[in-house]
């Protein structure tokens, strides 16, 4: 059987083992969300050996990193003698701190001033560490205006980190962890294209991100926001959308979500869609543009993963 070794800790897992599975039933409290390749929060330092990927192709890791050795532990089967470091947050994370808190009902908008700066692209999400606690949040900010990273995380359902956010105070210290990015982006190429964001909850927090940098870059085609919440409270952008000009906002409730989709008749074949949320909600939302006659490949989608 392969040696797994972590420090000065070497044990033996059977041949084909998850790493992820075999790190945390070892007792080393690896975080993870999805178990998918999505979250990157089980992020770890191969520094001997090679693990078998189960699926490379999904696990979209820059080719720098994975070159390093780095491996999203959920992704990857022991068949060798490996050494691996885990992610330290401590070391190898950047601080970040935290500058506001506002809380909109459920949600909380989170403000934090990391210690250097950070290169990202409207759109892109990052992993939150909250001392041994990690998650992975999309960013509401927007690169060259804010002076900040700003993120919109859904509080309403308990959990551990949701639970841990609500006591943290200005000045605390988080630490960021791995940046990416998903489907989610503007392209200048979109400019005299009608561009549609569909979001669900805190799926908003990318669109809004992604609205101001094709407000920014002078986008010339229709844009259309709407937004689907559990109550009224739920609408916690209202009042910043709707003072955006030329900006056609529609601010719906889950119970009229139906009605709402059945509603989007594209003036064009060359609309462009973005939608962020809850699976289902996504699902729904690419489905209703499919019948709505907008082509596959000009929808594009993030779907929010829920804890594992």
């Amino acid at each position: 059987m392969p040696e797994l070794c972590v420090g000065e800790r070497r044990w033996a897992v059977p041949a084909g083992s998850n790493l992820l599975d075999a790190l945390n039933e070892a007792g080393l409290n690896v975080p993870y969300s999805c178990r998918a390749g999505s979250c990157h929060a089980c992020l770890v330092h191969c520094l001997a050996g090679q693990p078998l990927d189960a699926l490379p192709e999904a696990l979209a890791l820059a080719l720098d990193k994975h070159a390093q050795g780095w491996r999203l532990a959920c992704q990857c089967r022991v068949v060798e003698d490996l050494r691996v470091a885990l992610f330290d947050p401590q070391q190898d994370g950047v601080p970040a701190q935290v500058g506001a808190l506002d809380w909109f009902g459920d949600v909380l908008r989170l403000r934090l001033r990391p210690e250097r700066a950070m290169r990202y692209q409207a759109g892109q999400h990052v992993v939150l560490w909250n001392g041994a606690l990690a998650r992975p949040y999309s960013l509401a900010s927007l690169p060259g205006e804010d002076d900040f990273l700003e993120f919109h995380i859904d509080c309403q359902r308990p959990g551990a980190f949701c639970d841990k956010a609500r006591s943290l105070q200005p000045g605390d210290v988080l630490r960021l962890g791995e940046l990416r990015g998903g489907a989610l982006h503007y392209d200048p190429d979109w400019q005299e294209r009608p561009l549609w964001l569909l979001a669900a909850g805190t799926g908003l927090a990318p669109l809004w991100g992604i609205l101001r940098e094709a407000l920014r870059q002078g986008h010339r085609g229709e844009i259309r926001v709407l937004h689907v919440a559990r109550g009224q409270a739920g609408h916690y952008l209202a009042e910043p959308l709707l003072k955006l000009p030329g900006v056609n906002v529609e601010l719906v409730l889950v119970e009229q979500m139906d009605e709402a989709l059945a509603g989007l008749r594209p003036s064009s074949r060359q609309t462009v869609a973005l939608l962020c949320g809850a699976p289902g909600s996504v699902e729904r939302f690419a489905r209703r543009l499919f019948i709505a006659g907008v082509p596959r490949g000009q929808v594009f989608a993030d779907v929010f993963v829920e804890h594992a």
